[in-house]
């Protein structure tokens, strides 16, 4: 059983010393994918699918460790139970993410994410209003917040120069002005890797 063990902590070893990317290189990766979105603590909001593209770049720190910067347009937002109207919430996110990869190829990721609203709409698949005229036709004193802030966890897998990404924004900021709505996010993503 000592052996068996031996020999599992030595491939465990060998592969952790297998590094991803190399001490000071700077690589680049556009990517494209598709969010599942909604908004918490709105008992009427159910998820919405949307597109996610742009490009993050990464600093090997050390032989396991990186830290990654990125800039993506993020479509986000969410649908209306029993109603055909959609919330979309368009962003420009930026990510700062710490990468560990235990083993070559396989990346746990966690970090930071500062998001800026581009767009705010209502629409009911027919026509479409800002939130705030949305808000203001109601009586309601709301409109949307021009930032967000998340943290992103996850997983990313590299074969052969492209990277399949999985994570999870949390949003921790308002989504609406005197409303406790925040983003939350299932953002799927594949990207090409390519040192600089």
């Amino acid at each position: 059983m000592k052996k068996i063990m031996m020999i599992a902590a030595m491939m465990v070893a060998a592969m952790s010393a297998n590094a991803q990317n190399e001490v000071g290189q700077i690589t680049l990766q556009p990517k494209v994918g598709m969010n599942i979105s909604t908004l918490t603590s709105d008992d009427a909001a159910k998820a919405k699918v949307g597109l996610v593209a742009g490009l993050e770049a990464e600093y090997g720190v050390a032989e396991n460790f990186g830290i990654t910067l990125g800039a993506l347009y993020s479509m986000q937002g969410a649908k209306v139970k029993n109603l055909d109207w959609k919330y979309n919430m368009d962003y420009i996110n930026i990510p700062i993410l710490a990468q560990y990869y235990p083993v070559k190829g396989l990346a746990i990721k966690a970090g930071v994410q500062f998001g800026f609203n581009v767009r705010a709409k209502i629409s009911d698949g027919n026509n479409s209003i800002s939130v705030k005229d949305f808000y203001d036709e109601l009586g309601i004193d709301s409109d949307k917040k021009s930032f967000d802030f998340a943290i992103p966890v996850g997983l990313s897998y590299e074969y052969a120069s492209f990277v399949l990404d999985a994570r999870y924004n949390i949003g921790l900021s308002k989504a609406f002005k005197n409303f406790d709505d925040k983003n939350s996010v299932i953002q799927i993503t594949l990207g090409y890797k390519f040192a600089l």
